[in-house]
């Protein structure tokens, strides 16, 4: 039985069938194996997932907590000024190959582009040099940073971007911090930032604001001047120009000479005076010329000012004379100032037809001005309008008249003197204007001489020789329009037609 069952169970039909029980187990362990396998895998996948949602989950609400601020507008205004001028496009462009199939394609189109981009960087470049030459000149950088700052802002809107409320508050702003910082307020300077200020004033219509100005400055400058004399009176001021007990002040140092050109020794007392009362007569004849303004038409506030200027001008003179330079007091003023000091009071009295006091300041300010001078001729051209132009007095009665003086009576001059002169200045100031040449010669040349031919037509009309005067109004006007001088125009066309109704005047 047991033979049997032995030999039953190896034979080959069961030796089959025990491979094939033996591929199930080996199939069944196998698929086993990969559902283990894939539980497994399955597992990690859902391990993954769910710690990838953790994550985003803490990601979101994190991110609400954690966002970073934004940027503030002027970093994102320079990140899109950088990205617009990136001249990354331009280079790429540029390069190699893309120049060279540019050419091929439109070869006028690059060159044109190629100008354009050279002459605007040109412009660039020149714009960014005249700003910074501008702002970082002298009369900016003798200031303290922040009084220069102040006064680039006022300069700004005075000029650039016209703003007159932020330009005036600038300015004031720029006083204040100079009162603040110590500035002596009478230096040039201090002194040049009100005149600038006044200046702006005159500029924007506002004149009275102007004057205000130009006026305190004038009165703190007289009132110094006085308080320094009066020390110098009393003793005060010993012979080196400085207070009586003060230390000399030491030479600056080379550094200091460096940032100061034009000062080599330090200032006194007798020099400050020379400076500040300079200045003050150019403040004075500009409030002359203020006053006269048709805008404001105040004649006689006008003659005051021109007075004194002109008055002070000739005392300081007569005083150096007679006491002598003191040291250290340096020169006065120049003869082109003095001669514009008396030109400015030769106008005022000759806009009030007092041409008797205009004639001789007139001939002083010649005799001061140069001889190779446009201005020279517009002077001449002055002073021969006042002599043509003052009247004749009759003669005097002996008797009603000192004796000294009789003498000066008779010598009085006649109105055929009077004419006979004006011509003579007239024609030399035509001459003074055709010889003046090269760089000293302007547009008032021609001017002056344009006026010289109406001038010489008036004093021939008055002399009663028409022909004359026809001829000098025709050059005058002939020239007056080549040169296209309107007021010249319009006085010759005058001239021309006063002496058109002349004769028929005269006739009846």
């Amino acid at each position: 039985m047991l033979a049997s069952r032995t030999a039953t169970t190896l034979s080959p039909g069961s030796i089959g069938r025990a491979r094939c029980i033996h591929q199930t187990s080996l199939r069944r362990l196998a698929l086993f194996s990969t559902q283990v396998w894939r539980t497994r895998v399955s597992r990690s996948d859902a391990a993954i997932i769910r710690a990838l949602q953790q994550w985003r989950h803490q990601s979101s609400t994190r991110e609400p907590n954690e966002q970073k601020p934004p940027l503030p507008p002027s970093r994102l205004l320079l990140r899109a000024l950088r990205q617009g001028l990136s001249l990354r496009p331009i280079l790429s462009a540029f390069r190699g190959q893309n120049l060279r199939s540019l050419f091929r394609q439109s070869p006028e189109e690059l060159v044109i582009a190629i100008i354009l981009l050279s002459v605007v960087a040109g412009i660039s470049v020149y714009v960014a040099y005249a700003y910074f030459k501008y702002f970082q000149s002298r009369q900016f950088t003798r200031f303290p940073p922040q009084i220069a700052k102040s006064l680039r802002r006022a300069l700004y809107y005075s000029n650039y971007a016209p703003d007159p409320k932020l330009a005036l508050k600038y300015y004031k702003i720029a006083l204040e911090q100079c009162s603040e910082a110590g500035l002596d307020p009478f230096s040039d300077e201090v002194m040049g930032l009100k005149i600038q200020l006044a200046a702006w004033l005159e500029k924007i219509g506002s004149y009275k604001n102007s004057i205000e100005v130009l006026e305190a400055l004038l009165r703190d400058c007289k009132k110094w001047v006085e308080v320094m004399e009066k020390s110098a009176g009393e003793g005060l001021i010993d012979k080196s120009g400085n207070l009586v007990g003060t230390p000399k002040p030491q030479p600056p140092t080379a550094e200091e000479g460096d940032e100061s050109e034009t000062r080599t020794n330090p200032e006194n007392l007798w020099a400050k005076r020379t400076r500040v009362l300079g200045k003050s007569v150019g403040i004075s004849v500009k409030l002359g010329e203020l006053y006269s303004d048709e805008h404001v038409l105040q004649g006689d506030s006008a003659g005051e000012h021109l007075v004194w200027a002109v008055e002070t001008v000739l005392k300081e003179l007569q005083r150096r004379q007679a006491e002598g330079v003191k040291e250290g007091e340096g020169d006065w003023m120049t003869p082109e100032e003095i001669g514009g000091a008396l030109e400015a009071l030769g106008n005022h009295y000759e806009s009030k037809s007092q041409f008797y006091l205009s004639a001789p300041l007139f001939l002083q300010a010649i005799s001061l001005s140069p001889p190779n001078s446009c201005h020279t001729a517009v002077l001449m051209n002055n002073l021969a309008i006042s002599l043509a132009q003052q009247p004749v007095q009759g003669p005097p009665d002996p008797s009603q008249i000192p004796q000294a003086s009789v003498s000066n009576a008779a010598a009085r001059s006649t109105r055929s003197a009077l004419l006979a002169s004006a011509r003579s200045w007239a024609l030399q100031a035509q001459k003074t204007a055709e010889k003046v040449q090269g760089e000293d010669r302007t547009d008032e040349c021609d001017e002056a001489c344009a006026v010289a031919l109406c001038n010489l037509g008036d004093i021939a009309a008055m002399a009663g020789d028409i022909e004359e005067a026809r001829r000098r109004f025709g050059e005058s006007l002939s020239l007056s329009k080549r040169i296209a001088f309107e007021p010249g125009t319009i006085q010759a066309q005058e001239g021309l037609q006063r002496l058109s109704t002349k004769p028929s005047t005269e006739s009846t």
